[in-house]
């Protein structure tokens, strides 16, 4: 096997991914020489993550949705084997609008809340640059989810995308620990197993999904700069429906 096939082998059997052979000679033909093949592994690992699976996966017949599967005649079927898909959108349906734009002005006002207590989570130790801009410290904010503008309770819905392009929604169907707004970045890999679908939705629980990790940093950074506007947005549309 040459190293492409062994890394390619590696990385099916640790993690389910099938990674594609263009994607892959790619990478090889950019990377140092002389790394160890399990250093190398662990990078190409990375970068997959952090790709677009559209361009980093195969499509194999398994791999991917049936084309109808959000057909809503359907009302319910199990899609046998393992499906990558990377997270598209993600929304915390178990909390008002309001509630979730008023935790991302805590946020932007450097606040987290603690139980029944506004807390402030500003650095002030940091240097100056980062008091001017607000900046949190990490180590306060890393028990309290809420601080990120969602309290993490859910159920959440999701839009999943998979190695050929279709997109399908999803929804939390019992609590999963890994899944919260705060947790999971736009363009992190989920794996599918023997998933469930109903009426065109995936329902998710701790046995069908499995978090992979990763992130797609431009696709992420602009959903959620652009969260706050999209959720005033929907709320003005629901004052005026009524």
């Amino acid at each position: 096997m040459t190293s492409a096939e062994q890394i390619a082998a590696q990385i099916l059997s640790s993690t389910s991914l099938a990674v594609s052979p263009t994607w892959l000679n790619a990478f090889m033909a950019n990377a140092q020489r002389n790394i160890p093949l399990s250093a190398l592994t662990k990078t190409a690992l990375f970068r997959v993550l952090a790709s677009d699976i559209r361009e980093s996966l195969t499509t194999g017949a398994t791999s991917v949705f049936p084309v109808d599967i959000s057909d809503p005649n359907v009302e319910e079927r199990r899609l046998l084997g393992s499906i990558p898909v990377q997270v598209l959108v993600i929304e915390d349906i178990g909390s008002s609008l309001w509630s979730q734009v008023e935790a991302i002005e805590r946020v932007e006002r450097g606040e987290a809340i603690r139980g029944r207590e506004i807390i402030r989570t500003v650095n002030v130790e940091g240097d100056g640059q980062e008091r001017e801009n607000g900046s949190t410290n990490s180590a306060s904010t890393a028990g309290h989810p809420s601080a990120f503008g969602s309290n993490g309770n859910g159920p959440h819905r999701l839009i999943l995308q998979d190695a050929k392009g279709t997109n399908v929604a999803a929804i939390e169907m019992q609590r999963i620990e890994a899944i919260s707004v705060d947790k999971i970045p736009i363009g992190s890999k989920l794996l599918l197993r023997n998933v469930t679908v109903a009426r065109g939705m995936i329902l998710l629980d701790s046995g069908c999904c499995t978090l992979l990790g990763g992130k797609i940093e431009n696709l992420d950074k602009t959903w959620r700069e652009g969260r706050k506007a999209r959720l005033l947005q929907r709320i003005d549309s629901m004052a005026n429906e009524s």
